[in-house]
Protein backbone atom coordinates (compact mmCIF):
# COMPACT_ATOMS: atom_id res chain seq x y z
CA UNK A 1 0.00 0.00 0.00
CA UNK A 2 2.05 3.45 -0.93
CA UNK A 3 1.13 6.72 0.62
CA UNK A 4 -1.94 7.75 -1.30
CA UNK A 5 -3.99 4.30 -0.58
CA UNK A 6 -2.91 4.61 3.23
CA UNK A 7 -4.03 8.73 3.17
CA UNK A 8 -6.99 8.07 1.04
CA UNK A 9 -8.00 5.22 4.10
CA UNK A 10 -7.65 7.68 6.78
CA UNK A 11 -9.84 9.67 4.96
CA UNK A 12 -12.38 7.53 3.42
CA UNK A 13 -13.09 6.43 7.55
CA UNK A 14 -14.85 9.90 8.10
CA UNK A 15 -17.29 9.37 5.77
CA UNK A 16 -20.73 9.22 7.05
CA UNK A 17 -19.69 11.13 10.12
CA UNK A 18 -20.98 14.35 11.12
CA UNK A 19 -19.76 17.62 9.67
CA UNK A 20 -22.34 19.98 11.51
CA UNK A 21 -24.61 18.74 14.67
CA UNK A 22 -28.21 20.93 15.51
CA UNK A 23 -27.07 24.08 13.18
CA UNK A 24 -30.12 26.78 13.28
CA UNK A 25 -30.60 29.24 10.75
CA UNK A 26 -29.76 32.78 12.43
CA UNK A 27 -32.55 34.54 11.27
CA UNK A 28 -36.11 33.16 10.35
CA UNK A 29 -36.91 33.18 6.33
CA UNK A 30 -37.72 36.91 6.25
CA UNK A 31 -39.05 39.03 3.54
CA UNK A 32 -36.41 41.62 3.32
CA UNK A 33 -33.64 39.25 2.23
CA UNK A 34 -36.00 37.53 -0.62
CA UNK A 35 -36.16 41.04 -2.07
CA UNK A 36 -32.77 41.55 -1.78
CA UNK A 37 -32.07 38.16 -3.65
CA UNK A 38 -34.85 38.81 -6.31
CA UNK A 39 -33.33 42.53 -7.01
CA UNK A 40 -29.95 40.85 -7.43
CA UNK A 41 -30.60 37.89 -9.36
CA UNK A 42 -33.42 40.02 -11.39
CA UNK A 43 -35.85 37.56 -10.65
CA UNK A 44 -39.38 39.39 -10.88
CA UNK A 45 -41.56 36.48 -10.63
CA UNK A 46 -44.69 37.07 -8.50
CA UNK A 47 -44.66 33.91 -6.53
CA UNK A 48 -41.87 35.74 -4.15
CA UNK A 49 -44.37 38.72 -3.40
CA UNK A 50 -47.35 39.27 -1.16
CA UNK A 51 -49.22 37.57 1.64
CA UNK A 52 -48.64 34.17 -0.01
CA UNK A 53 -45.07 34.43 -0.89
CA UNK A 54 -42.71 31.93 -0.79
CA UNK A 55 -39.02 31.92 -0.96
CA UNK A 56 -36.79 31.15 -3.93
CA UNK A 57 -35.87 27.69 -4.23
CA UNK A 58 -32.09 28.11 -4.90
CA UNK A 59 -31.63 30.31 -1.77
CA UNK A 60 -32.16 27.28 0.30
CA UNK A 61 -28.18 27.85 1.60
CA UNK A 62 -28.68 31.56 2.31
CA UNK A 63 -30.79 30.69 5.24
CA UNK A 64 -28.17 28.26 6.96
CA UNK A 65 -25.09 30.09 6.51
CA UNK A 66 -23.18 31.09 9.18
CA UNK A 67 -21.29 34.39 8.26
CA UNK A 68 -17.75 34.88 8.97
CA UNK A 69 -18.05 34.07 12.18
CA UNK A 70 -19.09 30.68 11.16
CA UNK A 71 -21.39 27.92 12.95
CA UNK A 72 -21.03 26.87 16.61
CA UNK A 73 -21.96 24.18 15.64
CA UNK A 74 -19.81 22.26 13.90
CA UNK A 75 -18.55 18.84 14.26
CA UNK A 76 -15.26 17.92 15.92
CA UNK A 77 -15.11 14.95 13.34
CA UNK A 78 -14.86 17.73 9.89
CA UNK A 79 -12.48 19.81 11.49
CA UNK A 80 -9.94 16.68 11.73
CA UNK A 81 -10.45 16.08 8.43
CA UNK A 82 -9.24 19.29 7.41
CA UNK A 83 -6.21 19.13 9.07
CA UNK A 84 -5.45 15.69 8.20
CA UNK A 85 -5.55 17.19 4.44
CA UNK A 86 -3.67 20.18 5.77
CA UNK A 87 -1.02 17.76 7.14
CA UNK A 88 -0.70 16.03 3.56
CA UNK A 89 0.13 19.47 2.03
CA UNK A 90 -3.45 20.10 0.62
CA UNK A 91 -3.59 23.71 2.41
CA UNK A 92 -5.67 25.19 -0.30
CA UNK A 93 -9.20 25.11 -0.60
CA UNK A 94 -11.52 26.04 -3.22
CA UNK A 95 -15.58 25.41 -3.70
CA UNK A 96 -16.46 23.24 -6.77
CA UNK A 97 -20.25 22.98 -6.88
CA UNK A 98 -23.41 22.07 -5.23
CA UNK A 99 -26.73 20.06 -5.60
CA UNK A 100 -29.67 21.34 -4.22
CA UNK A 101 -33.00 19.47 -4.22
CA UNK A 102 -36.69 20.85 -2.73
CA UNK A 103 -38.84 19.29 -0.55
CA UNK A 104 -41.25 22.16 0.18
CA UNK A 105 -40.91 25.82 -0.06
CA UNK A 106 -39.97 28.23 2.28
CA UNK A 107 -41.87 30.72 3.99
CA UNK A 108 -41.24 34.23 6.09
CA UNK A 109 -41.15 33.25 9.31
CA UNK A 110 -39.68 29.59 9.15
CA UNK A 111 -37.15 29.07 11.54
CA UNK A 112 -34.78 26.46 9.80
CA UNK A 113 -32.45 23.76 11.05
CA UNK A 114 -30.32 21.53 9.47
CA UNK A 115 -27.47 18.36 10.12
CA UNK A 116 -24.68 17.95 7.88
CA UNK A 117 -22.52 15.04 7.34
CA UNK A 118 -19.31 14.53 5.20
CA UNK A 119 -21.17 12.14 2.70
CA UNK A 120 -17.94 11.48 0.85
CA UNK A 121 -13.78 12.07 0.20
CA UNK A 122 -12.61 11.17 -3.58
CA UNK A 123 -8.95 10.06 -4.45
CA UNK A 124 -6.44 11.76 -4.71
CA UNK A 125 -7.33 13.98 -8.60
CA UNK A 126 -4.76 15.85 -10.36
CA UNK A 127 -6.66 19.57 -11.65
CA UNK A 128 -5.14 22.27 -12.97
CA UNK A 129 -5.30 24.02 -9.27
CA UNK A 130 -3.22 21.38 -8.08
CA UNK A 131 -3.11 17.52 -6.61
CA UNK A 132 -6.22 17.67 -3.95
CA UNK A 133 -9.03 15.69 -2.74
CA UNK A 134 -12.71 16.48 -3.16
CA UNK A 135 -14.90 16.42 -0.37
CA UNK A 136 -18.57 16.21 -0.04
CA UNK A 137 -20.91 17.06 2.62
CA UNK A 138 -24.57 16.77 2.58
CA UNK A 139 -27.13 19.32 4.42
CA UNK A 140 -30.46 18.23 5.31
CA UNK A 141 -32.54 21.30 6.44
CA UNK A 142 -35.73 21.60 8.09
CA UNK A 143 -38.49 23.77 9.15
CA UNK A 144 -41.04 22.37 11.92
CA UNK A 145 -39.04 19.45 11.84
CA UNK A 146 -40.24 18.44 8.35
CA UNK A 147 -37.54 18.29 5.26
CA UNK A 148 -37.41 21.08 3.29
CA UNK A 149 -34.40 20.41 1.27
CA UNK A 150 -30.94 18.51 0.61
CA UNK A 151 -27.26 20.60 -0.03
CA UNK A 152 -24.49 18.92 -1.13
CA UNK A 153 -21.71 21.29 -0.96
CA UNK A 154 -18.47 19.79 -2.91
CA UNK A 155 -15.00 21.32 -1.82
CA UNK A 156 -11.34 20.91 -3.78
CA UNK A 157 -8.84 20.51 -1.08
CA UNK A 158 -5.31 20.68 -2.43
CA UNK A 159 -1.90 21.45 -2.57
CA UNK A 160 -1.38 24.23 -5.11
CA UNK A 161 0.90 23.88 -8.33
CA UNK A 162 3.94 25.58 -8.81
CA UNK A 163 2.83 28.71 -11.21
CA UNK A 164 5.56 30.74 -13.38
CA UNK A 165 4.71 34.08 -14.63
CA UNK A 166 5.00 33.69 -18.64
CA UNK A 167 6.50 36.58 -20.43
CA UNK A 168 5.87 34.78 -23.91
CA UNK A 169 2.32 35.09 -23.58
CA UNK A 170 2.09 38.34 -25.20
CA UNK A 171 3.24 36.79 -28.02
CA UNK A 172 1.29 33.74 -27.79
CA UNK A 173 -1.85 36.49 -27.48
CA UNK A 174 -0.88 38.00 -31.00
CA UNK A 175 -0.25 34.51 -32.53
CA UNK A 176 -3.72 33.34 -31.55
CA UNK A 177 -5.24 36.59 -32.68
CA UNK A 178 -3.66 36.30 -36.20
CA UNK A 179 -5.39 32.97 -36.20
CA UNK A 180 -8.33 33.32 -34.61
CA UNK A 181 -9.34 36.93 -34.96
CA UNK A 182 -9.19 37.65 -31.07
CA UNK A 183 -8.00 40.77 -29.86
CA UNK A 184 -4.17 40.79 -27.92
CA UNK A 185 -3.79 41.75 -24.62
CA UNK A 186 -3.11 45.34 -23.95
CA UNK A 187 -5.45 46.19 -27.03
CA UNK A 188 -9.07 46.77 -28.24
CA UNK A 189 -12.00 44.82 -29.44
CA UNK A 190 -14.71 46.37 -31.15
CA UNK A 191 -17.89 44.65 -30.95
CA UNK A 192 -21.27 46.36 -32.75
CA UNK A 193 -19.31 48.98 -32.97
CA UNK A 194 -18.18 49.76 -29.62
CA UNK A 195 -14.86 49.83 -28.41
CA UNK A 196 -13.67 47.59 -25.23
CA UNK A 197 -10.68 47.60 -23.68
CA UNK A 198 -8.29 44.28 -23.44
CA UNK A 199 -5.52 44.99 -20.35
CA UNK A 200 -3.07 42.18 -19.85
CA UNK A 201 -2.83 42.02 -15.70
CA UNK A 202 -0.13 38.88 -15.22
CA UNK A 203 0.66 37.98 -11.60
CA UNK A 204 2.13 35.16 -10.20
CA UNK A 205 -0.30 34.38 -7.12
CA UNK A 206 -2.93 32.29 -8.73
CA UNK A 207 -6.22 33.61 -9.41
CA UNK A 208 -9.41 31.52 -8.74
CA UNK A 209 -11.03 29.87 -11.68
CA UNK A 210 -14.70 30.18 -12.50
CA UNK A 211 -16.97 26.61 -12.29
CA UNK A 212 -18.17 26.24 -15.86
CA UNK A 213 -20.93 24.17 -16.18
CA UNK A 214 -23.32 23.28 -19.44
CA UNK A 215 -25.44 26.25 -18.23
CA UNK A 216 -22.94 28.95 -18.29
CA UNK A 217 -20.19 27.56 -20.58
CA UNK A 218 -20.94 29.47 -23.50
CA UNK A 219 -20.87 33.14 -21.81
CA UNK A 220 -17.00 31.54 -20.58
CA UNK A 221 -16.33 30.98 -24.04
CA UNK A 222 -17.66 34.45 -25.16
CA UNK A 223 -14.93 35.85 -22.64
CA UNK A 224 -11.74 34.31 -24.22
CA UNK A 225 -13.36 35.69 -27.38
CA UNK A 226 -13.97 39.39 -25.15
CA UNK A 227 -17.40 39.22 -25.51
CA UNK A 228 -19.88 39.89 -23.01
CA UNK A 229 -22.79 37.80 -23.98
CA UNK A 230 -26.11 37.86 -22.70
CA UNK A 231 -28.70 35.82 -22.43
CA UNK A 232 -31.92 36.17 -24.68
CA UNK A 233 -35.54 34.76 -24.56
CA UNK A 234 -35.89 33.18 -28.05
CA UNK A 235 -39.95 34.23 -27.29
CA UNK A 236 -40.67 37.02 -25.21
CA UNK A 237 -36.83 38.38 -25.91
CA UNK A 238 -36.54 39.19 -22.31
CA UNK A 239 -32.29 39.39 -21.75
CA UNK A 240 -31.19 37.85 -18.21
CA UNK A 241 -28.02 37.29 -16.45
CA UNK A 242 -26.43 34.74 -14.82
CA UNK A 243 -27.23 32.34 -17.53
CA UNK A 244 -29.65 30.21 -17.04
CA UNK A 245 -31.35 26.73 -18.51
CA UNK A 246 -34.50 28.57 -18.64
CA UNK A 247 -36.41 32.46 -18.86
CA UNK A 248 -37.11 33.35 -15.55
CA UNK A 249 -40.41 35.61 -16.96
CA UNK A 250 -41.67 33.43 -19.05
CA UNK A 251 -40.15 29.57 -18.96
CA UNK A 252 -39.18 28.90 -22.40
CA UNK A 253 -36.10 26.92 -22.47
CA UNK A 254 -35.41 28.29 -25.99
CA UNK A 255 -32.49 31.37 -25.99
CA UNK A 256 -30.19 33.23 -28.32
CA UNK A 257 -27.18 35.72 -26.97
CA UNK A 258 -26.86 39.43 -27.60
CA UNK A 259 -23.45 41.14 -27.11
CA UNK A 260 -23.34 43.80 -24.45
CA UNK A 261 -22.61 47.22 -25.05
CA UNK A 262 -19.94 47.66 -22.55
CA UNK A 263 -21.19 50.74 -20.56
CA UNK A 264 -22.65 50.36 -17.04
CA UNK A 265 -23.30 51.76 -13.84
CA UNK A 266 -22.16 51.24 -10.12
CA UNK A 267 -25.80 49.98 -9.31
CA UNK A 268 -24.35 48.58 -5.40
CA UNK A 269 -20.99 47.66 -4.04
CA UNK A 270 -19.21 46.18 -1.27
CA UNK A 271 -15.57 46.93 0.29
CA UNK A 272 -13.94 43.62 1.22
CA UNK A 273 -11.69 43.59 3.83
CA UNK A 274 -11.89 40.37 5.02
CA UNK A 275 -10.76 37.00 4.15
CA UNK A 276 -7.58 37.45 2.75
CA UNK A 277 -6.46 35.78 -0.18
CA UNK A 278 -2.80 35.90 -1.88
CA UNK A 279 -4.35 36.70 -5.48
CA UNK A 280 -6.13 40.23 -3.65
CA UNK A 281 -5.31 43.07 -1.79
CA UNK A 282 -7.75 44.48 0.18
CA UNK A 283 -9.89 46.55 0.81
CA UNK A 284 -10.65 46.44 -2.19
CA UNK A 285 -14.35 47.15 -4.03
CA UNK A 286 -16.91 44.61 -5.57
CA UNK A 287 -19.60 45.79 -7.22
CA UNK A 288 -23.31 44.93 -8.97
CA UNK A 289 -22.80 46.26 -12.27
CA UNK A 290 -26.17 47.41 -14.34
CA UNK A 291 -25.11 47.07 -18.01
CA UNK A 292 -27.14 49.61 -20.26
CA UNK A 293 -29.43 46.90 -21.56
CA UNK A 294 -30.58 46.50 -17.84
CA UNK A 295 -29.35 43.05 -16.36
CA UNK A 296 -26.95 42.84 -13.82
CA UNK A 297 -23.21 41.37 -13.04
CA UNK A 298 -21.16 41.25 -9.86
CA UNK A 299 -17.48 41.94 -11.18
CA UNK A 300 -14.66 44.14 -9.93
CA UNK A 301 -13.94 47.84 -9.97
CA UNK A 302 -10.84 48.20 -11.36
CA UNK A 303 -8.34 51.26 -11.34
CA UNK A 304 -10.31 52.80 -8.75
CA UNK A 305 -9.48 53.47 -4.74
CA UNK A 306 -12.21 51.65 -2.88
CA UNK A 307 -13.01 54.51 -1.48
CA UNK A 308 -13.51 56.37 -4.23
CA UNK A 309 -16.69 53.91 -5.88
CA UNK A 310 -19.61 55.10 -5.56
CA UNK A 311 -23.39 54.11 -6.22
CA UNK A 312 -24.41 55.62 -9.93
CA UNK A 313 -20.82 55.93 -11.04
CA UNK A 314 -20.53 55.06 -14.63
CA UNK A 315 -18.56 52.26 -15.52
CA UNK A 316 -16.46 50.68 -19.00
CA UNK A 317 -16.17 46.97 -19.42
CA UNK A 318 -12.64 45.78 -19.75
CA UNK A 319 -11.38 42.13 -20.26
CA UNK A 320 -8.38 41.30 -18.08
CA UNK A 321 -5.66 38.82 -18.94
CA UNK A 322 -4.27 37.24 -16.10
CA UNK A 323 -3.22 34.13 -17.15
CA UNK A 324 -2.94 31.76 -20.20
CA UNK A 325 -6.08 30.49 -19.23
CA UNK A 326 -7.96 32.81 -17.64
CA UNK A 327 -9.75 36.25 -18.80
CA UNK A 328 -11.88 38.12 -16.97
CA UNK A 329 -14.73 40.76 -17.35
CA UNK A 330 -13.68 43.93 -15.12
CA UNK A 331 -15.81 47.42 -14.70
CA UNK A 332 -13.22 50.61 -14.76
CA UNK A 333 -14.42 54.32 -13.87
CA UNK A 334 -15.13 56.01 -17.44
CA UNK A 335 -13.23 59.12 -17.65
CA UNK A 336 -14.09 62.03 -15.56
CA UNK A 337 -16.61 59.67 -13.44
CA UNK A 338 -13.43 58.58 -11.10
Amino acid sequence: MDDDDHLHLRLKAYEGRPAAVSGAGRDPVNAPMIRHWCEAMGDANPAYTGPGAIAPPTMLQAWIMGGLSGHAGRAQAYDELLALLDEAGCTAVVATDCEQEYARPLRPGDEVAFDTVIESVSRRKTTKLGVGYFVTTRTEIRAGGTLVGTHRFRILKYAPAAREPHPEAAEAATTATAATGNTPANGTATRNGTATAVTEARQPELRPRPVVNRDNAGFWAGVRDHRFLIQRCAVCDTLRFPWLPGCNACGSAEWDTVDAGGEGTVFSYVVMHHPPFPAFSPPYAVGLIELAEGVRVISDVVDVPYDKVRIGMPVALEFRVYDDELTLPVFRAREGAA
